[in-house]
């Protein structure tokens, strides 16, 4: 049976080091939070995010803004000397117009690591901010979430991970290539040294090394192939990835809130994480810290 790994338990181990690098800073740090949607899973992230920053010792202030409205709430929050972090919690208007939100938080301030600024660095696997190499970049919350939590996957099956290459030689399966988390996930694990097919409705997709190409290989072939599946699609629609299609041993992964595995997937996966919700959050107070001694200190 798979080793189930609760992600609440990792969380609490980068919680502990952000908490006492905070107290060592000798002041407080100021996190403001966005919402202008009334869909249950901001809520919910907006709620987790007040715990965390409790937590730890963020001062968290969150604002219901109107669409219309969050614009100019975004241009206070930028020009702001007391704000140290900034969160924006999506869907708000969709698409393109999400996109636009995403460019209009200053970067120095972007927590989760959406502006462009932050997803070329991680395109071009650029991991600092400074020539000299002693600010790391920041990366996206939820794909650094989960790469975290494979990395202790394979640990807890006895890989040992280099410390610049902690995937290399592992063959993955992403089923999600959104642009908050599939795409740059895929681009993450391959910067780490993995190889990936990323699936989503327009086809399949590898990063490996640096390079992006189409790949002609179907779902059966990759999982059979796959030392570790990660699945991301929030429709009923998905069908379910069964013990019978992976790997004997693979690590398996869910980060959808609907389920993406069957029930018994543990019958024959290595390891099996069920979601990643409290590793995200650690990740966002992370980038909290890391922003401020990077931009602010």
């Amino acid at each position: 049976m798979a080793i189930t790994i609760d992600p609440s338990e990792l969380a609490k181990d980068f919680r502990r080091d952000v908490r006492e690098r905070l107290s060592q800073l000798g002041r407080r740090l100021k996190l403001v939070g966005f919402l202008s949607t009334n869909q249950t899973p901001s809520k919910t992230y907006a709620s987790y995010t007040k715990a965390g920053c409790d937590d730890v010792g963020i001062d968290f202030e969150l604002t219901e803004v109107p669409k219309l409205e969050l614009e100019s709430a975004i241009d206070r929050a930028n020009s702001d000397p007391n704000v140290h972090g900034i969160i924006v919690y999506y869907p708000i208007f969709s698409g393109e117009h999400d996109r636009y939100i995403k460019d209009l938080v200053d970067h120095r301030k972007d927590i989760e690591g959406l502006h462009t600024y932050w997803a070329k660095k991680l395109y071009h696997n650029d991991r600092f901010v400074d020539a000299a190499k002693s600010k790391k970049a920041l990366l996206p919350c939820t794909p650094l979430a989960i790469v975290k939590l494979l990395t202790k996957a394979r640990t807890t099956l006895g890989c040992q991970p280099g410390s610049l290459r902690p995937l290399a030689g592992a063959t993955v399966s992403v089923f999600n290539r959104s642009e908050v988390v599939g795409r740059p996930l895929a681009a993450m694990l391959a910067n780490d040294g993995a190889e990936v097919y990323s699936f989503d409705v327009d086809g399949v997709l590898k990063f490996s090394g640096g390079l992006v190409e189409e790949a002609k290989i179907t779902r059966s072939v990759a999982l059979k192939a796959s030392d570790i599946v990660v699945t991301g699609v929030p429709s009923r629609d998905f069908e379910l990835v069964s013990p019978t299609e992976i790997k004997a041993g693979a690590i398996c992964l869910n980060f959808s809130t609907l389920r993406n595995f069957t029930p018994d997937i543990g019958e024959k996966a290595g390891v099996f994480i069920p979601r990643v919700g409290p590793m995200t959050v650690a990740m966002a107070l992370r980038n909290t810290l890391r922003l401020y001694e990077n931009y602010h200190a």
